[in-house]
């Protein structure tokens, strides 16, 4: 079912999600005292692997007394009955919409008019609950996990927003980037120079101006996904999330920096990054999934204010192996701007899923059945058409290596993947895979050489797994699965006597 003409239910506070996935038995609040100290990490990694409800931790060793929160696991997958329920209501649509309904959702509201967000007041802010200015300022104020055991520090920007703007004005970018807590009133932070964040600093830094900047913790749920979503240069995330839902979100001016905040953030810190100073940040375990062993120099965020609610809820993602929160979002909001652009270039294209499992390092494309007939060109026209499109600006950072498959594969079950790359894609180069050249590319996979990684550049790769241009009409090969091998009787016969069998 398409559901993009469905309205969505816009959700305007991370309270609110914590209140809808507490609803469905996705909360798991541990009132339990743990350690900001690995034990917190731990358990939300040990979350993940388990696809069990998100930590709610209450009662966190040294801020017992504060009322503060820590969210683990706020994007991560669910158990069997609704496994993508977290991303689907922070989208505002159903606990158990399906991964295509998820991107379709997301790319029909592309083609949208952006929404500016809504100015409110103060008083109707609660972020301005509590304000910390001057020599009041402490970051260690907050129960900010060490997450993995190899950390260079705590990490108190995990799932939150950085939000920028060109010196102009022009164009404020919303994006989550990694910050390190260095001292009480600095951070540490990674600004990868091809990301949108590194390019409007360079705008600053031309001009000799340190960049003003605002972190938002605790945002409503949506935003954290269009933050990781790779919209083109110049697009306003807050824009597009007002497109989605059909209405601006709400925003307050700063304290201390010239830009807007969400308003129903739970914490805001804001400041500078500086032109030339850089502090040690790192290790810290990246989304490719291994432990990460160095610490380097990064550019250093001087923070000049804090404001937070009463009873701050932080949430928190322990980056690794899939399947957490850079594998939900980068994959799923990646492949809804790749489909997308696809459709609008013209091109016969279903479906686009990231599967989870496999790192944001592989992209499955489903194009329709009739896609020979309907274009009269052969496999590796059609994708040259399509490298053509992905490869060329943002959306080609993470799509390394893409299957293309027609669409009787259900491309967001893995098994499905597996078994039609498996038999369906051709191992001459020729025919079974499409070599291009390099592109850019995110610079954490571990196979690339020390160049490929400094200059954000490597190869790509389409597998091609297509059959329609090798068979004439009738002779194509038919999956040969229980809703295909039998007749129809037969198929109601044995679903209404399952239980007679004796299966539970």
């Amino acid at each position: 079912m398409n559901q993009s003409n469905t309205p969505l239910k816009h959700l305007e506070s991370l309270r609110e999600f914590i209140a809808e996935l507490e609803r469905i038995g996705e909360i798991q609040r541990i009132d339990t005292e743990v350690d900001w100290d690995l034990e917190i990490g731990a358990i939300i990694r040990r979350s993940y692997d388990l696809r069990a409800p998100a930590p709610l931790f209450t009662d966190i060793t040294g801020y017992r007394d504060t009322g503060f929160r820590v969210l683990g696991a706020p994007g991560a997958l669910s158990g069997p009955r609704h496994p993508l329920a977290r991303i689907a209501l922070a989208l505002g649509l159903p606990a158990d919409a399906s991964g295509q309904q998820i991107v379709d959702v997301l790319a029909s509201a592309r083609s949208k008019p952006g929404i500016e967000p809504v100015v409110v007041e103060r008083a109707q802010a609660p972020c301005k609950e509590n304000v910390m200015l001057g020599d009041d300022i402490d970051l260690f104020a907050f129960p900010t996990p060490k997450l993995h055991g190899n950390d260079g520090g705590r990490y108190i920007q995990t799932y939150g927003m950085n939000i920028v703007r060109t010196p102009d004005g022009s164009w404020t970018n919303w994006s989550i980037n990694r910050m390190m807590i260095a001292d009480r009133n600095t951070l540490a932070c990674l600004i990868p120079a091809p990301q949108h964040l590194g390019i409007i600093r360079s705008k600053w830094t031309e001009i000799g101006a340190p960049m003003p900047i605002a972190l938002a913790i605790g945002v409503e749920p949506a935003l954290p996904w269009v933050g990781g979503m790779p919209l083109p240069e110049g697009a306003d995330e807050s824009h597009y999330l007002g497109a989605l839902f059909g209405e601006g979100i709400k925003v307050v001016p700063a304290e201390t920096v010239d830009l807007m905040v969400p308003a129903t953030a739970e914490i805001v810190i804001e400041g500078h990054i500086s032109l030339d100073k850089t502090v040690l940040e790192g290790p810290f375990n990246e989304f490719p999934g291994y432990n990460a062993t160095e610490a380097t120099p990064k550019q250093v965020f001087h923070v000049s204010a804090i404001t937070y609610r009463d009873g701050a809820i932080q949430p928190t993602v322990a980056a690794g192996p899939p399947v957490e929160e850079d594998h939900t979002i980068i994959g799923t909001t990646s492949a809804a701007e790749i489909l997308y652009l696809l459709r609008e270039n013209g091109l016969p294209v279903s479906s686009a899923w990231y599967n989870f499992e496999a790192a944001v390092h592989w992209l499955t494309l489903a194009v329709r059945q009739d896609w020979h007939e309907s274009t009269g060109l052969a496999s590796h026209e059609l994708i040259d058409r399509i490298a053509g499109v992905i490869f060329t600006g943002k959306t080609s950072v993470n799509a390394p290596k893409i299957l293309v498959v027609e669409d009787d594969v259900d491309i967001t079950a893995l098994d499905e993947v597996v078994w039609a790359f498996a038999t369906r894609s051709h191992p001459d180069v020729d025919r079974g895979e499409f070599h291009y050249p390099p592109a850019v590319s995110d610079q954490l996979a571990v196979y690339l050489s020390e160049e490929e990684a400094h200059s954000f550049k490597a190869g790509k790769v389409v597998y091609n797994c297509l059959l329609a241009d090798l068979y004439p009409g009738g002779r194509r090969p038919v999956k040969g699965s229980f809703e295909n091998g039998w007749p129809a009787e037969i198929q109601q016969r044995v679903l209404s006597n399952w239980h007679k069998y004796g299966y539970r």
